[in-house]
């Protein structure tokens, strides 16, 4: 299993930190999707960088050579909620940092109104006021399923599920 003192990085950085068009773009982001620092976006690049580096891996491939593992990726990438059902791999070289910060839990909190900004979304859901299918989730980088996306709401004894059921109640 490992030591866990030796958790394995999950991050590559950039290879030119400080220049301005990066660090424009890294702001903007950490600004709109509410994120604690630049690691947090240099964790979903890599993630889609080693998506978008299997693609083109398996569009060198020939045809019957690729067939299983092309359909293998499909398939994740679907289930991740990237792309639609019947995607190519074409479109998964066309994946961007974006879209997949856009399957962040803390997004999708903000996104079905449990929070009235993107910063309580963030809050919330380390306070453990946030569950998926009644699982308390306390990590606000989870990247939510395309099957999960539904079951995302208030943990059971939050007191901001028994706020939300009065305030029902009373329209």
């Amino acid at each position: 299993m490992g030591d866990p003192r030796k958790c394995k990085k999950k991050w590559i950085g950039p290879r030119h930190p400080w220049r301005k068009d990066r660090l424009v773009e890294e702001m903007r982001l950490i600004g709109e999707y509410g994120l604690r620092n630049k690691r947090e976006i240099w964790i979903a690049q890599t993630m889609i960088r080693e998506l978008r580096h299997k693609a083109r891996v398996l569009l060198a491939l020939p045809l019957e050579a690729r067939e299983k593992v092309e359909k293998a990726l499909l398939e994740r990438v679907y289930g991740i909620g990237l792309l639609p059902e019947n995607a190519t791999l074409d479109q998964v070289l066309s994946l961007t940092v974006e879209d997949l910060l856009k399957r962040r839990l803390q997004t999708i909190v903000y996104l079905k109104g449990l929070a009235k900004s993107i910063y309580q979304a963030r809050q919330l859901i380390v306070h453990g006021h946030i569950a998926i299918g009644g699982r308390r989730i306390t990590s606000p980088g989870y990247i939510v399923k395309r099957d999960e996306e539904d079951l995302v709401d208030y943990y059971p004894n939050s007191p901001y599920r028994v706020v939300q059921q009065t305030t029902a109640q009373k329209k």
